[in-house]
Protein backbone atom coordinates (compact mmCIF):
# COMPACT_ATOMS: atom_id res chain seq x y z
CA UNK A 1 0.00 0.00 0.00
CA UNK A 2 1.07 3.59 -0.25
CA UNK A 3 2.36 6.19 2.17
CA UNK A 4 0.58 6.35 5.49
CA UNK A 5 -0.01 10.08 5.20
CA UNK A 6 -3.41 10.17 3.50
CA UNK A 7 -4.52 13.33 5.30
CA UNK A 8 -1.79 15.25 3.51
CA UNK A 9 -2.57 13.62 0.21
CA UNK A 10 -4.30 16.59 -1.38
CA UNK A 11 -2.98 19.39 0.80
CA UNK A 12 -1.24 21.09 -2.10
CA UNK A 13 -4.40 20.91 -4.15
CA UNK A 14 -6.54 23.04 -1.87
CA UNK A 15 -8.78 25.31 -3.86
CA UNK A 16 -10.55 27.80 -1.61
CA UNK A 17 -13.15 30.19 -2.96
CA UNK A 18 -12.00 33.09 -0.84
CA UNK A 19 -14.25 36.07 -0.70
CA UNK A 20 -17.36 34.29 -1.94
CA UNK A 21 -20.36 33.77 0.25
CA UNK A 22 -24.04 34.38 0.69
CA UNK A 23 -25.02 30.92 -0.42
CA UNK A 24 -28.16 30.43 1.60
CA UNK A 25 -29.51 29.18 4.91
CA UNK A 26 -27.71 26.87 7.27
CA UNK A 27 -28.59 23.26 8.04
CA UNK A 28 -31.46 23.84 10.44
CA UNK A 29 -33.76 21.38 12.22
CA UNK A 30 -36.54 19.69 10.25
CA UNK A 31 -38.92 16.73 10.42
CA UNK A 32 -39.36 13.73 8.08
CA UNK A 33 -38.09 14.54 4.60
CA UNK A 34 -37.62 12.91 1.21
CA UNK A 35 -34.36 14.08 -0.36
CA UNK A 36 -34.29 14.52 -4.11
CA UNK A 37 -30.81 13.34 -5.10
CA UNK A 38 -29.12 14.01 -8.43
CA UNK A 39 -25.92 12.06 -8.99
CA UNK A 40 -23.91 11.19 -12.10
CA UNK A 41 -23.51 7.44 -11.77
CA UNK A 42 -25.81 6.13 -14.49
CA UNK A 43 -24.08 2.77 -14.98
CA UNK A 44 -23.46 -0.28 -12.83
CA UNK A 45 -22.08 -1.06 -10.35
CA UNK A 46 -22.13 2.45 -8.84
CA UNK A 47 -25.76 3.18 -9.75
CA UNK A 48 -26.89 0.28 -7.56
CA UNK A 49 -24.31 1.03 -4.88
CA UNK A 50 -25.65 4.57 -4.45
CA UNK A 51 -29.16 3.14 -4.13
CA UNK A 52 -27.96 0.65 -1.51
CA UNK A 53 -26.12 3.36 0.41
CA UNK A 54 -29.30 5.46 0.45
CA UNK A 55 -31.37 2.46 1.57
CA UNK A 56 -28.91 1.70 4.36
CA UNK A 57 -29.02 5.30 5.55
CA UNK A 58 -32.82 5.21 5.61
CA UNK A 59 -32.73 2.14 7.88
CA UNK A 60 -30.79 4.05 10.52
CA UNK A 61 -32.47 7.41 9.79
CA UNK A 62 -36.11 6.47 9.09
CA UNK A 63 -37.15 10.13 8.86
CA UNK A 64 -35.02 10.52 5.72
CA UNK A 65 -36.09 8.95 2.42
CA UNK A 66 -34.75 9.45 -1.10
CA UNK A 67 -35.95 10.05 -4.62
CA UNK A 68 -32.88 9.36 -6.76
CA UNK A 69 -32.37 10.66 -10.28
CA UNK A 70 -29.12 9.61 -11.99
CA UNK A 71 -28.07 12.08 -14.70
CA UNK A 72 -25.43 11.91 -17.39
CA UNK A 73 -22.36 13.90 -16.42
CA UNK A 74 -22.88 16.48 -19.15
CA UNK A 75 -26.44 17.29 -18.06
CA UNK A 76 -25.35 18.94 -14.83
CA UNK A 77 -23.96 22.01 -16.60
CA UNK A 78 -27.44 22.97 -17.76
CA UNK A 79 -29.87 21.29 -15.35
CA UNK A 80 -28.40 22.54 -12.07
CA UNK A 81 -28.32 26.27 -12.99
CA UNK A 82 -31.88 26.04 -14.30
CA UNK A 83 -33.06 24.20 -11.19
CA UNK A 84 -31.47 26.79 -8.92
CA UNK A 85 -33.39 29.50 -10.76
CA UNK A 86 -36.67 27.69 -10.06
CA UNK A 87 -38.60 26.88 -6.92
CA UNK A 88 -37.81 23.17 -6.59
CA UNK A 89 -34.09 22.50 -7.00
CA UNK A 90 -32.81 19.07 -5.92
CA UNK A 91 -32.05 18.73 -2.23
CA UNK A 92 -28.74 17.01 -2.94
CA UNK A 93 -26.76 17.25 -6.18
CA UNK A 94 -23.40 16.50 -7.75
CA UNK A 95 -20.93 19.26 -6.97
CA UNK A 96 -17.38 19.69 -8.28
CA UNK A 97 -16.64 22.86 -6.32
CA UNK A 98 -14.46 25.64 -7.67
CA UNK A 99 -15.89 28.28 -9.98
CA UNK A 100 -19.14 26.41 -10.56
CA UNK A 101 -19.90 26.48 -6.85
CA UNK A 102 -19.07 30.20 -6.72
CA UNK A 103 -21.63 30.82 -9.46
CA UNK A 104 -24.26 28.66 -7.78
CA UNK A 105 -23.96 30.56 -4.51
CA UNK A 106 -25.47 33.59 -6.22
CA UNK A 107 -28.82 31.76 -6.27
CA UNK A 108 -29.05 31.93 -2.46
CA UNK A 109 -30.22 28.30 -2.43
CA UNK A 110 -26.99 26.46 -1.55
CA UNK A 111 -26.96 25.45 2.12
CA UNK A 112 -24.17 26.51 4.45
CA UNK A 113 -23.32 23.24 6.21
CA UNK A 114 -20.38 24.58 8.22
CA UNK A 115 -21.94 23.87 11.62
CA UNK A 116 -23.78 20.74 10.52
CA UNK A 117 -20.57 19.19 9.16
CA UNK A 118 -18.34 20.11 12.11
CA UNK A 119 -18.65 16.64 13.61
CA UNK A 120 -17.45 14.75 10.55
CA UNK A 121 -15.52 17.10 8.24
CA UNK A 122 -12.19 16.82 10.12
CA UNK A 123 -10.80 13.62 8.56
CA UNK A 124 -11.25 15.12 5.07
CA UNK A 125 -8.62 17.77 5.89
CA UNK A 126 -7.65 19.82 2.81
CA UNK A 127 -9.75 17.60 0.56
CA UNK A 128 -12.81 19.59 1.65
CA UNK A 129 -11.40 23.02 0.79
CA UNK A 130 -12.60 22.97 -2.81
CA UNK A 131 -16.16 23.02 -1.45
CA UNK A 132 -15.60 26.10 0.73
CA UNK A 133 -16.39 29.75 0.07
CA UNK A 134 -15.60 32.64 2.35
CA UNK A 135 -14.50 30.21 5.04
CA UNK A 136 -17.85 28.39 5.01
CA UNK A 137 -18.56 24.83 3.90
CA UNK A 138 -21.05 24.52 1.04
CA UNK A 139 -20.60 20.85 0.24
CA UNK A 140 -18.14 18.00 0.62
CA UNK A 141 -16.24 15.58 -1.61
CA UNK A 142 -16.67 11.84 -1.36
CA UNK A 143 -13.89 10.97 -3.85
CA UNK A 144 -10.84 12.80 -5.19
CA UNK A 145 -9.48 12.29 -8.70
CA UNK A 146 -6.40 12.46 -10.88
CA UNK A 147 -6.23 12.22 -14.66
CA UNK A 148 -3.67 10.04 -16.44
CA UNK A 149 -3.32 7.54 -19.26
CA UNK A 150 -5.17 4.22 -18.96
CA UNK A 151 -3.63 1.64 -21.29
CA UNK A 152 -4.03 -1.95 -22.37
CA UNK A 153 -1.01 -3.88 -21.14
CA UNK A 154 -1.64 -6.68 -23.64
CA UNK A 155 -1.78 -4.30 -26.62
CA UNK A 156 1.36 -2.47 -25.53
CA UNK A 157 3.19 -5.80 -25.27
CA UNK A 158 1.99 -6.93 -28.72
CA UNK A 159 3.22 -3.66 -30.22
CA UNK A 160 6.64 -4.06 -28.63
CA UNK A 161 6.25 -1.27 -26.08
CA UNK A 162 8.17 -2.48 -23.05
CA UNK A 163 7.76 0.49 -20.72
CA UNK A 164 5.25 3.28 -20.26
CA UNK A 165 6.19 6.70 -21.68
CA UNK A 166 7.74 9.23 -19.31
CA UNK A 167 8.31 12.00 -21.87
CA UNK A 168 6.22 13.33 -24.75
CA UNK A 169 8.87 12.05 -27.16
CA UNK A 170 8.43 8.56 -25.72
CA UNK A 171 4.65 8.94 -26.00
CA UNK A 172 5.01 9.88 -29.66
CA UNK A 173 7.24 6.85 -30.22
CA UNK A 174 4.60 4.61 -28.61
CA UNK A 175 1.93 6.12 -30.87
CA UNK A 176 4.09 5.32 -33.90
CA UNK A 177 4.60 1.71 -32.78
CA UNK A 178 0.90 1.20 -32.19
CA UNK A 179 0.07 2.56 -35.64
CA UNK A 180 2.59 0.17 -37.17
CA UNK A 181 0.87 -2.66 -35.29
CA UNK A 182 -2.46 -1.60 -36.79
CA UNK A 183 -3.97 -0.41 -33.52
CA UNK A 184 -5.63 2.91 -32.71
CA UNK A 185 -3.09 4.45 -30.32
CA UNK A 186 -5.38 6.70 -28.27
CA UNK A 187 -9.16 6.81 -27.97
CA UNK A 188 -10.77 10.23 -27.49
CA UNK A 189 -14.40 11.08 -26.70
CA UNK A 190 -14.40 14.42 -28.50
CA UNK A 191 -18.19 14.61 -28.72
CA UNK A 192 -18.33 15.46 -25.02
CA UNK A 193 -15.62 18.15 -25.35
CA UNK A 194 -14.29 17.96 -21.79
CA UNK A 195 -11.95 15.03 -22.62
CA UNK A 196 -10.23 17.28 -25.18
CA UNK A 197 -9.58 19.80 -22.42
CA UNK A 198 -7.54 17.25 -20.46
CA UNK A 199 -4.85 17.41 -23.14
CA UNK A 200 -4.52 21.19 -23.24
CA UNK A 201 -4.65 21.32 -19.43
CA UNK A 202 -1.86 18.80 -19.06
CA UNK A 203 0.37 20.55 -21.58
CA UNK A 204 -0.26 23.73 -19.54
CA UNK A 205 0.52 21.94 -16.28
CA UNK A 206 3.78 20.62 -17.74
CA UNK A 207 4.72 23.96 -19.34
CA UNK A 208 3.81 26.38 -16.51
CA UNK A 209 5.11 26.64 -12.96
CA UNK A 210 2.83 25.97 -10.00
CA UNK A 211 2.86 29.66 -9.06
CA UNK A 212 1.78 30.58 -12.58
CA UNK A 213 -1.05 28.05 -12.49
CA UNK A 214 -2.30 29.40 -9.16
CA UNK A 215 -2.21 33.01 -10.38
CA UNK A 216 -4.03 32.09 -13.59
CA UNK A 217 -6.94 30.65 -11.63
CA UNK A 218 -6.94 33.46 -9.08
CA UNK A 219 -7.06 36.15 -11.77
CA UNK A 220 -9.07 34.15 -14.35
CA UNK A 221 -6.53 34.76 -17.09
CA UNK A 222 -4.02 32.91 -19.24
CA UNK A 223 -1.66 35.79 -20.00
CA UNK A 224 1.62 34.06 -19.16
CA UNK A 225 3.44 32.96 -22.35
CA UNK A 226 3.58 29.38 -21.05
CA UNK A 227 -0.13 28.95 -21.81
CA UNK A 228 0.39 29.89 -25.45
CA UNK A 229 3.32 27.48 -25.56
CA UNK A 230 1.05 24.77 -24.14
CA UNK A 231 -1.27 25.25 -27.11
CA UNK A 232 1.66 25.03 -29.51
CA UNK A 233 2.81 21.79 -27.87
CA UNK A 234 -0.72 20.44 -28.17
CA UNK A 235 -0.79 21.33 -31.86
CA UNK A 236 2.44 19.37 -32.40
CA UNK A 237 0.92 16.39 -30.63
CA UNK A 238 -2.31 16.55 -32.64
CA UNK A 239 -0.24 16.59 -35.83
CA UNK A 240 0.89 13.03 -35.03
CA UNK A 241 -2.78 11.98 -35.48
CA UNK A 242 -2.91 9.74 -32.40
CA UNK A 243 -6.71 9.33 -32.20
CA UNK A 244 -9.32 7.15 -33.86
CA UNK A 245 -11.09 8.30 -37.02
CA UNK A 246 -14.15 10.35 -36.19
CA UNK A 247 -13.04 11.15 -32.65
CA UNK A 248 -14.88 14.48 -32.82
CA UNK A 249 -18.20 12.61 -32.85
CA UNK A 250 -17.25 9.88 -30.35
CA UNK A 251 -18.82 10.02 -26.88
CA UNK A 252 -16.58 9.50 -23.88
CA UNK A 253 -18.54 7.06 -21.76
CA UNK A 254 -21.78 6.03 -23.45
CA UNK A 255 -21.79 2.69 -25.23
CA UNK A 256 -19.23 0.18 -26.46
CA UNK A 257 -18.25 2.59 -29.23
CA UNK A 258 -17.33 5.35 -26.79
CA UNK A 259 -13.68 6.15 -26.13
CA UNK A 260 -13.80 4.19 -22.86
CA UNK A 261 -15.55 1.36 -24.69
CA UNK A 262 -12.90 1.26 -27.41
CA UNK A 263 -10.18 0.65 -24.83
CA UNK A 264 -12.33 -1.77 -22.84
CA UNK A 265 -12.98 -3.86 -25.96
CA UNK A 266 -9.40 -3.80 -27.26
CA UNK A 267 -10.12 -1.44 -30.17
CA UNK A 268 -7.69 1.20 -28.90
CA UNK A 269 -4.56 1.06 -26.77
CA UNK A 270 -5.03 3.93 -24.32
CA UNK A 271 -7.11 6.88 -23.18
CA UNK A 272 -6.32 9.99 -21.14
CA UNK A 273 -9.01 9.88 -18.48
CA UNK A 274 -9.76 10.14 -14.79
CA UNK A 275 -9.27 7.40 -12.24
CA UNK A 276 -12.95 6.52 -12.55
CA UNK A 277 -12.31 4.96 -15.97
CA UNK A 278 -12.03 1.29 -14.89
CA UNK A 279 -15.49 1.53 -13.35
CA UNK A 280 -16.83 3.02 -16.60
CA UNK A 281 -15.07 0.47 -18.81
CA UNK A 282 -16.37 -2.47 -16.80
CA UNK A 283 -19.92 -1.52 -17.81
CA UNK A 284 -19.02 -1.24 -21.50
CA UNK A 285 -17.54 -4.66 -22.19
CA UNK A 286 -18.36 -8.33 -21.70
CA UNK A 287 -14.71 -8.98 -20.87
CA UNK A 288 -14.75 -9.91 -17.20
CA UNK A 289 -10.96 -9.75 -17.05
CA UNK A 290 -10.69 -6.13 -18.16
CA UNK A 291 -9.48 -5.05 -14.74
CA UNK A 292 -6.33 -7.14 -15.02
CA UNK A 293 -5.58 -5.95 -18.57
CA UNK A 294 -5.33 -2.23 -17.93
CA UNK A 295 -2.62 -0.13 -16.36
CA UNK A 296 -2.04 3.54 -15.61
CA UNK A 297 0.74 6.07 -16.11
CA UNK A 298 0.90 9.83 -15.49
CA UNK A 299 0.98 12.39 -18.28
CA UNK A 300 4.56 12.55 -19.55
CA UNK A 301 6.98 15.42 -19.03
CA UNK A 302 7.44 18.08 -21.70
CA UNK A 303 11.02 19.01 -22.70
CA UNK A 304 11.79 22.60 -21.75
CA UNK A 305 8.67 23.03 -19.65
CA UNK A 306 8.75 24.95 -16.38
CA UNK A 307 6.11 22.74 -14.79
CA UNK A 308 6.84 20.29 -12.02
CA UNK A 309 6.52 16.79 -13.58
CA UNK A 310 4.92 15.53 -10.36
CA UNK A 311 1.93 17.88 -10.65
CA UNK A 312 -1.35 16.16 -11.48
CA UNK A 313 -4.55 17.37 -13.09
CA UNK A 314 -7.67 16.39 -11.23
CA UNK A 315 -10.40 17.41 -8.85
CA UNK A 316 -13.07 15.70 -6.84
CA UNK A 317 -16.61 14.40 -6.85
CA UNK A 318 -18.80 15.81 -4.14
CA UNK A 319 -22.30 16.95 -3.28
CA UNK A 320 -23.94 20.15 -2.17
CA UNK A 321 -27.23 20.58 -0.33
CA UNK A 322 -29.91 23.12 -1.03
CA UNK A 323 -31.73 24.84 1.80
CA UNK A 324 -35.09 23.02 1.92
CA UNK A 325 -33.87 19.94 3.81
CA UNK A 326 -30.33 20.93 4.66
CA UNK A 327 -30.08 19.20 8.05
CA UNK A 328 -30.97 15.75 6.71
CA UNK A 329 -28.83 16.34 3.64
CA UNK A 330 -25.79 17.27 5.74
CA UNK A 331 -26.28 14.17 7.87
CA UNK A 332 -26.24 12.06 4.73
CA UNK A 333 -23.04 13.74 3.51
CA UNK A 334 -21.47 12.77 6.82
CA UNK A 335 -22.57 9.20 6.14
CA UNK A 336 -20.86 9.25 2.72
CA UNK A 337 -17.50 10.19 4.23
CA UNK A 338 -17.81 7.67 7.06
CA UNK A 339 -15.46 4.70 7.15
CA UNK A 340 -18.02 2.13 5.99
CA UNK A 341 -19.04 3.99 2.82
CA UNK A 342 -15.48 5.11 2.07
CA UNK A 343 -14.36 1.47 2.15
CA UNK A 344 -17.18 0.58 -0.27
CA UNK A 345 -16.11 3.37 -2.62
CA UNK A 346 -12.50 2.18 -2.44
CA UNK A 347 -13.61 -1.16 -3.92
CA UNK A 348 -15.37 0.41 -6.93
CA UNK A 349 -12.21 1.60 -8.73
CA UNK A 350 -13.97 4.89 -9.44
CA UNK A 351 -11.70 7.29 -7.58
CA UNK A 352 -9.63 7.88 -4.47
CA UNK A 353 -11.38 7.96 -1.08
CA UNK A 354 -11.18 11.15 0.94
CA UNK A 355 -10.49 9.60 4.36
CA UNK A 356 -7.59 7.54 5.74
CA UNK A 357 -9.74 4.42 6.19
CA UNK A 358 -10.93 4.61 2.60
CA UNK A 359 -7.43 5.11 1.22
CA UNK A 360 -6.17 2.13 3.21
CA UNK A 361 -8.93 -0.02 1.65
CA UNK A 362 -7.80 0.49 -1.96
CA UNK A 363 -7.21 -2.86 -3.66
CA UNK A 364 -6.71 -1.99 -7.33
CA UNK A 365 -3.01 -1.81 -8.19
CA UNK A 366 -3.47 1.12 -10.61
CA UNK A 367 -5.40 3.05 -7.98
CA UNK A 368 -2.67 2.37 -5.44
CA UNK A 369 -0.25 3.72 -8.05
CA UNK A 370 -2.39 6.83 -8.54
CA UNK A 371 -2.62 7.30 -4.79
CA UNK A 372 1.17 7.12 -4.58
CA UNK A 373 1.47 9.68 -7.38
CA UNK A 374 -0.93 11.93 -5.48
CA UNK A 375 1.19 11.58 -2.36
CA UNK A 376 4.28 12.67 -4.28
CA UNK A 377 2.58 15.44 -6.26
CA UNK A 378 3.61 18.94 -5.27
CA UNK A 379 0.24 20.27 -6.45
CA UNK A 380 -3.11 19.13 -7.79
CA UNK A 381 -4.37 21.45 -10.50
CA UNK A 382 -8.16 21.43 -10.48
CA UNK A 383 -9.66 20.96 -13.95
CA UNK A 384 -9.61 24.41 -15.48
CA UNK A 385 -13.29 24.30 -16.42
CA UNK A 386 -14.05 23.68 -12.74
CA UNK A 387 -11.50 26.08 -11.30
CA UNK A 388 -12.72 28.96 -13.47
CA UNK A 389 -16.25 30.43 -13.23
CA UNK A 390 -18.75 28.27 -15.13
CA UNK A 391 -19.10 30.44 -18.25
CA UNK A 392 -15.34 30.89 -18.51
CA UNK A 393 -14.71 27.16 -18.10
CA UNK A 394 -17.31 26.31 -20.72
CA UNK A 395 -15.83 28.84 -23.15
CA UNK A 396 -12.38 27.32 -22.63
CA UNK A 397 -13.65 23.78 -23.21
CA UNK A 398 -15.56 24.84 -26.34
CA UNK A 399 -12.53 26.61 -27.80
CA UNK A 400 -10.26 23.64 -27.10
CA UNK A 401 -12.80 21.30 -28.72
CA UNK A 402 -12.93 23.55 -31.78
CA UNK A 403 -9.14 23.51 -31.84
CA UNK A 404 -9.19 19.71 -31.89
CA UNK A 405 -11.62 19.93 -34.81
CA UNK A 406 -9.20 22.11 -36.74
CA UNK A 407 -10.62 25.54 -35.93
CA UNK A 408 -8.52 28.30 -34.40
CA UNK A 409 -5.01 28.20 -33.04
CA UNK A 410 -3.12 28.20 -29.73
CA UNK A 411 -3.80 31.92 -29.36
CA UNK A 412 -7.56 31.48 -29.58
CA UNK A 413 -7.49 29.18 -26.54
CA UNK A 414 -5.76 31.86 -24.48
CA UNK A 415 -8.06 34.60 -25.77
CA UNK A 416 -11.19 32.60 -25.00
CA UNK A 417 -10.58 32.91 -21.26
CA UNK A 418 -9.95 36.66 -21.37
CA UNK A 419 -13.05 37.27 -23.48
CA UNK A 420 -15.29 35.04 -21.36
CA UNK A 421 -13.93 36.54 -18.13
CA UNK A 422 -14.68 40.05 -19.39
CA UNK A 423 -18.23 39.01 -20.23
CA UNK A 424 -18.69 37.30 -16.86
CA UNK A 425 -18.08 40.44 -14.79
Amino acid sequence: MRSRKPLALFAAAAFVLAGCGGGGGDASTEGPVTLTWWHNRTTEPMKSKWQQIADDFHKTHPNTSFTIEPLQNEQFQTKVPLALQGNTPPDLFQQWGGGALADQLKSGKIADITQASSGWIGPLAKNADGWKAGGKQYGAPYLMHAVGFWYRKDIFASAGITSTPTTVDELNAAVAKLKTAGVVPIALGGKDRWPDAFYWAYFAVRQCSVDTLKKAVEKTELTDPCFLKAGENLKSFLDTKPFQDGFVGTPAQQGAGSSAGLVANGKAAMELQGDWNPDVMQALTEDKEIGSKIGWFPFPSVPGGQGDPSVLLGGGDGFSCTTRAAKACAEFLGHLVGDDVQKILAETNSGLPVTPAGVAALKSEPHKQIAEAMTKASYLQFYFDTAFPTKVGQALNDTIANFFAGQGGPDTIVKSVSEAAAGNK
